[in-house]
C-alpha cells in the first residue's frame, strides 16, 4: 500500500467529499437522462477545474501542481467510486503526453488551458475494438494526418486529440480535417469515432512516447477501477447486512461470507497493484511497462469479479435500473477492455520477463 503525505491525504479526502456531495451515482442518472452530446456536466467539470485537478500532473510553470500520478490517481479513485462522469483522466493523460513531448509550442499553448479545465483533451490510440498499440494505419504526410479512431473515449467534448500514428504521437485540435461522430456504448458514456481528413498535425514524439503515454493512461484508468471495486464491494456487504431471507440475515449465511472474503483478499491485491504503478511511473523507474501490465490484469479480473457478484448478491434486483449494481458491471465491462484486457496484460507482462 502507498505511503500518502500530507498533501495527498488532503487531495483524497477532498476528492471523496466533492464525489460523495456533488458527483453521487445520481448525477450520473440524471446526465445519462439529460444526455448532453459530451456525455458529462459541463458544471461539474467547471468545479473541477476550478479545484485544480486537470492540472495535477501539470508543471507548475503550466499552471499545475506537479504532484504525480498517484495524486491523480486519489483523485480518478474517488470519482470512480460514485460512477462520475467526467473527462479529467483523459485530459490528464493526453496533457502527459504534451509535457513528455518535444514541442515547446505545444506546451505554451496547451498546458495552461488543459490545466485549468478550460479544454479538454483525449487520447485517439486505437483502431479496433482489441487493444494493441503496434498495430496503426493512421499516417502523416507534410504535417497533414488521416486516419480513424473507432473508439475514443471522451472524444465527443475534447477540443483536442493526442493521436497516435505510424511514427509517433501526434497533436491535433479539433476543427479541420476531424469528424467526430457519438459511439453509444454500454456505460453510457463519451466515445467517439473520429475520422481524421487530412487534418493538421503537430509532432509530440516518436513510438516510445506512444507506449509510455499509453502505460500512464492504463494505470490512471485502474485508478477508476480500483474506486468502483471498493464502492462495488462496500454497497454489496451492506445489503447483505440488512437483507433478510429465510428469517435470517444474508451476512450470516457463511457461504456469502466466503465469497465475500475472496472479494476482500482480491481488492487488497489490487489497490497494492495500481498504487504501485502509478509510484513506479512517479519514481520513474525502469519497470513501469511491467508494474502497469500487473495492475491492469489485476484491476481487470478484480473489478469482473466484484462487479458480477454486486448483480448476483443482489437478487432480483441486482438486475434493475433502480439498483445501481448494473451501473458498476456495464462500467467495468468498457474499462475491462480500455487499454488492454486482462489476458493482453497477462501475456505481455511474461514477454517483458522473457516469457
Amino acid at each position: 500500500m502507498a505511503v500518502l503525505n500530507d498533501e495527498q491525504v488532503m487531495l483524497r479526502d477532498m476528492a471523496r467529499e466533492w464525489a460523495d456531495n456533488e458527483g453521487p451515482v445520481g448525477a450520473f442518472r440524471k446526465m445519462r437522462a439529460a444526455a448532453p452530446a459530451e456525455r458529462f456536466d459541463r458544471d461539474a467539470w467547471g468545479a473541477i477545474g476550478q479545484m485544480g485537478w486537470a492540472g495535477v500532473v501539470i508543471p507548475e510553470e503550466f499552471g499545475g501542481s506537479a504532484f504525480g500520478y498517484l495524486s491523480l490517481g486519489l483523485v480518478v479513485e474517488q470519482l470512480g467510486r460514485n460512477l462520475t462522469a467526467s473527462p479529467l483522466a483523459s485530459t490528464a493523460v493526453a496533457a502527459s503526453a504534451i509535457v513528455m513531448g518535444s514541442s515547446d509550442t505545444a506546451r505554451q499553448t496547451w498546458l495552461p488551458q488543459l490545466a485549468s479545465g478550460e479544454k479538454i483533451a483525449t487520447l485517439a490510440v486505437d483502431e479496433g475494438p482489441v487493444h494493441d498499440g503496434a498495430v496503426s494505419g493512421t499516417t502523416v504526410v507534410g504535417g497533414r494526418l488521416t486516419g480513424a479512431k473507432p473508439f475514443v473515449a471522451e472524444g465527443d467534448g475534447a477540443d483536442m486529440f493526442v493521436v497516435a500514428a505510424q511514427d509517433g504521437l501526434y497533436l491535433v485540435e479539433k476543427g479541420e480535417g476531424v469528424t467526430v461522430s457519438h459511439r453509444h456504448m454500454a456505460d453510457e458514456r463519451s466515445h467517439a469515432h473520429v475520422a481524421f481528413d487530412n487534418a493538421p498535425a503537430e509532432k509530440l514524439g516518436g513510438p516510445e512516447l506512444t507506449a509510455a503515454v499509453v502505460d500512464r493512461a492504463a494505470a490512471v484508468t485502474c485508478a477508476e477501477m480500483l474506486g468502483m471495486a471498493e464502492a462495488a464491494f462496500q454497497q454489496t456487504n451492506d445489503y447483505l447486512k440488512q437483507r433478510v431471507q429465510f428469517g435470517q440475515v444474508l451476512s450470516t449465511f457463511q457461504a456469502l461470507q466466503h465469497r465475500m472474503a475472496k472479494q476482500f483478499t482480491e481488492l487488497q491485491l489490487m489497490r497494492s497493484a495500481v498504487e504501485g504503478a502509478l509510484e513506479a511511473i512517479d519514481a520513474g523507474r525502469s519497470d513501469v511497462d511491467q508494474a502497469v501490465s500487473l495492475a491492469k490484469a489485476t484491476a481487470g479480473e478484480t473489478l469482473k469479479l466484484v462487479s458480477r457478484e454486486m448483480v448476483q448478491l443482489h437478487g432480483g434486483v441486482g438486475m434493475t435500473d433502480e439498483y445501481d449494481a448494473g451501473l458498476y458491471l456495464k462500467r467495468a465491462a468498457v474499462l475491462e477492455v480500455l487499454w488492454g484486457n486482462s489476458a493482453f496484460h497477462r501475456d505481455r507482462f511474461g514477454r517483458l520477463n522473457g516469457y
